[in-house]
């Protein structure tokens, strides 16, 4: 679980780091400097040197917030997914579960639902690790616009992560600080319906934003490929131990008890069979997404020297955890500059002592999670999908993103708040 900023660490005198985020903030939307295309994983590594060189955030601090229990797990995750794809097991398993969508509505649907179920139970970075080549062979093969699938599963896992508690870092944090006592059962009572709609809500956005792509045709499927049965092995283990894993997770929650096995760990886990037993070991490992581990290494830096300053905390005000509709907007819109792990850090204390109920919690999971679907910086899921899809020579700019995602999360914002309400009732 990622590591709590603290709260009463010494702000920085100067808001040098704030100014570094909007200038990393502008970079991230225009992508290009005269000739140059810049990466994002670039652009956040020369704002976390910005504020190291400029002395806004001492070293031992800097390196005190890389979070390492998110590193561990990306790490693990990205073996398993390299795994799948070098085995050729992700093209079987693709071909098996979207071979009954016939139509482009339909295949939008088995992306934006079933993805969005499996975030739910494997949380959403997996997802879209996992996701990514998979969705982009779809686009290939089926003539869609790589940007709409890409932002069809950016949507999906993002927005399908709402509903668990452990479908995401924050849902987990709100779950376990808020002492509840079934976390499945109450973010399933409160947040499965709205997530429900909203899941549906993203179809319909997507529908009008690319209309060329639902075109009346028939989508003809291809017999599964058959894999080397010596190269799916691993990744079979792997899978296996995932499930498993998690399943154990899911029960131990349901009777009331924590998390048996820790997010990193299982991973970690499930990425020991590919290195174990495939005989392209150090291939699997060279060719993982390092510049994405970089990319939240530093965003770990600066976003500690941000937090430093107190800047984004004095936005948040007793007004703010007042009602269902103000926690949903705070954590939309500041979640965008803060991370939304180190939002909830701040903001849950704070509901809490106000005595906040289980609505206004849940929305405070709903809110800080539906930020990812407003810009591409809102979730660490989509960041991981953007810069996979670059090793592809595919990529979704910050307004091809913004286009559809803010009208999105008006609507989605809209449905959480009026499904709370109605509980409250």
């Amino acid at each position: 679980m990622p590591r709590l900023i603290s709260h009463d660490k010494k702000h920085c005198p100067t808001y040098i780091p704030v100014i570094v985020l909007a200038a990393v903030f502008l970079l991230i939307a225009i992508r290009q400097v005269g000739g140059y295309n810049f990466k994002i994983w670039q652009i956040m590594l020369g704002g976390a040197l910005a504020v190291l060189i400029s002395g806004q955030v001492s070293l031992p601090d800097a390196l005190g917030a890389i979070n390492i229990d998110v590193m561990l797990f990306l790490f693990g995750m990205f073996i398993v997914g390299e795994a799948l794809v070098e085995s050729g097991y992700l093209s079987t398993l693709s071909c098996r579960f979207f071979s009954r969508a016939r139509t482009p509505d339909q295949m939008i649907l088995f992306i934006l639902f079933g993805m969005g179920f499996l975030s739910a139970l494997l949380m959403n970075d997996t997802l879209a690790i996992i996701g990514t080549p998979l969705v982009l062979g779809l686009a290939t093969k089926f003539r869609f616009s790589p940007k709409l699938m890409l932002l069809s599963l950016a949507i999906a896992v993002t927005t399908g992560s709402v509903m668990s508690p452990i479908g995401n870092p924050q849902n987990l944090l709100v779950a376990v600080n808020s002492g509840m006592q079934t976390p499945f059962v109450t973010f399933g009572l409160y947040l499965l319906l709205p997530t429900l709609i909203s899941l549906g809500a993203a179809f319909l956005v997507l529908r009008f934003f690319f209309p060329l792509d639902f075109s009346a045709r028939v989508l003809v499927h291809e017999p599964a490929p058959v894999c080397d049965p010596a190269k799916v092995l691993p990744v079979t283990c792997s899978l296996a131990i995932l499930l498993t894993l998690a399943g154990a997770n899911i029960i131990v929650s349901l009777s009331g008890g924590t998390l048996l096995v820790p997010l990193p760990l299982i991973a970690l886990c499930a990425a020991v069979p590919p290195l174990l037993l495939s005989s392209r070991r150090f291939e699997l490992i060279r060719n993982i997404d390092w510049s994405t581990l970089v990319f939240f290494a530093a965003m770990f830096v600066l976003m500690e020297s941000v937090w430093q300053t107190g800047f984004f905390q004095s936005f948040v005000s007793a007004p703010a955890v007042s009602s269902v509709l103000a926690i949903l907007g705070t954590s939309v819109i500041i979640s965008q500059f803060i991370s939304n792990v180190p939002f909830v850090a701040l903001f849950q204390p704070m509901i809490l002592q106000a005595g906040g109920t289980t609505a206004q919690m849940m929305a405070l999971a709903a809110g800080s999670t539906i930020a990812g679907n407003l810009t591409i910086l809102g979730a660490a899921s989509t960041v991981i999908i953007i810069q996979n899809a670059e090793k592809q020579g595919e990529t979704l700019t910050f307004f091809e993103f913004a286009r559809v995602g803010i009208p999105l999360t008006v609507v989605q914002v809209a449905v959480y708040w009026m499904c709370l309400m109605f509980l409250t009732f």
